[in-house]
């Protein structure tokens, strides 16, 4: 078949589709994202995902199953050791992460905690798992009388640094995020990410602000995205895409705010002439409903991205290729606040598949993703994965 001129893969954060094969081994049994939603909601009004063939890969509560689904649909399953953020999307890209990055449940240890505290010159506060909205609350009022640096982390292998704009400025915080990116970056701490988390306003009415940025450790080997970038291909990375990646493989990084301000610029990002692919994460489901164990929240933000899709079909032409899938599951119904080892959805869809789509193989790796955008634009193939670009007719 001939290549597309364009793919945009979208990830939907932690939107996985049902308990993985090896579930137990993450103490994960019984955890589906998709479906305990859709029960908690009483189903889920998502036409657009009904058309694609969502309920074709298994039947959602509320989302009815197509006769002549548009887009090729499967399940996909992840071989990493891991089922974090970054282990997801890297292995989607073509990598294979087989040792976890780390996770500290009860919070960082006394020697990193004194690390920072004189590197900075100021004490610590917090060093424990906490929502960001609510340790903000909970402790801004002292950061903003003594200065201290609220640290927390997630179930995600993360040391957040959150700071008032008018007690720490952007420049000193971005600093001390990057000093804390130099000495986590290997055993023992081994740290997927360092997130500066900044905020304003006053006790009782603090606002985490826009100028969040990530530190993430660079890939551990070269993905797809550094294949198509060498090679003159653009590679659009649109929320926090280039931040998951430290960069690598990337020619352009637009930010975004929300799952709607993405959505926003991806239908931006196809008014735009280029060739290679876009590639956006909506974040808010992981980050605002399934770690905060809010079903009911979750459910309303998958209606909303439903909702937006119309507006995404009516700009794709014949040499489009749309993705659609998510990195990990995260049941906000299930014990925790962890992520969960679940299959992902996988759709494929493009205006070309004019006799509509139907079920491919079961994919044994997300990098059948990174192997397919490969072998469509001819660049090297990745080590793992295998493309289906020749199954999509």
């Amino acid at each position: 078949m001939k290549s597309f001129k364009r793919i945009h893969l979208i990830v939907m954060d932690s939107v996985g589709i049902g308990e993985a094969p090896d579930a137990a081994q993450f103490d994960d049994v019984g955890a589906d994202t998709f479906g305990h939603i859709a029960e908690q909601c009483g189903g889920l009004n998502m036409p657009n995902m009904a058309k694609l063939g969502l309920s074709n890969i298994r039947q959602i509560p509320g989302v009815e199953v197509a006769d002549k689904p548009m887009a090729y649909y499967c399940k996909m399953q992840e071989t990493s050791r891991g089922k974090d953020t970054m282990t997801g999307h890297w292995e989607i890209m073509g990598l294979y992460i087989d040792t976890p990055f780390r996770v500290f449940p009860d919070g960082f240890p006394d020697e990193l905690i004194q690390r920072i505290e004189e590197k900075t010159g100021r004490k610590v506060i917090g060093n424990k798992p906490a929502s960001g909205t609510e340790i903000i609350k909970e402790l801004g009022e002292e950061h903003v009388k003594t200065g201290a640096l609220i640290v927390y982390t997630s179930a995600d292998s993360v040391l957040q640094i959150a700071a008032h704009e008018e007690v720490v400025p952007l420049k000193e915080l971005y600093e001390i995020c990057e000093f804390c990116r130099e000495i986590t970056r290997d055993d023992p701490y081994m740290l997927g990410r360092i997130i500066a988390r900044p905020f304003v306003g006053e006790p009782g009415n603090f606002t985490r602000t826009p100028n969040r940025h990530d530190y993430a450790l660079k890939p551990f080997g070269r993905t797809t995205m550094n294949e198509l970038k060498d090679q003159g291909f653009d590679v659009i990375s649109l929320g926090k895409i280039s931040d998951i990646y430290d960069g690598e493989g990337i020619t352009k990084a637009i930010r975004t705010k929300s799952n709607m301000d993405g959505m926003d610029k991806l239908i931006a990002t196809l008014d735009e002439s280029f060739t290679g692919l876009s590639f956006i994460n909506l974040v808010d489901f992981d980050a605002l409903f399934g770690h905060r164990r809010d079903p009911q929240g979750y459910g309303q933000a998958l209606e909303e991205y439903d909702a937006r899709l119309p507006e995404v079909f009516a700009k794709l032409g014949e040499d489009d290729l749309l993705l659609i899938t998510a990195d990990h599951g995260n049941d906000p119904t299930y014990k925790g606040t962890d992520h969960t080892r679940e299959y992902v959805p996988l759709l494929a869809y493009s205006p070309r598949f004019t006799d509509g789509g139907r079920e491919l193989p079961l994919r044994r790796t997300f990098a059948d993703i990174g192997a397919t955008v490969a072998d469509n634009f001819g660049v090297t193939l990745p080590k793992y994965g295998e493309s289906f670009l020749a199954d999509l007719k």
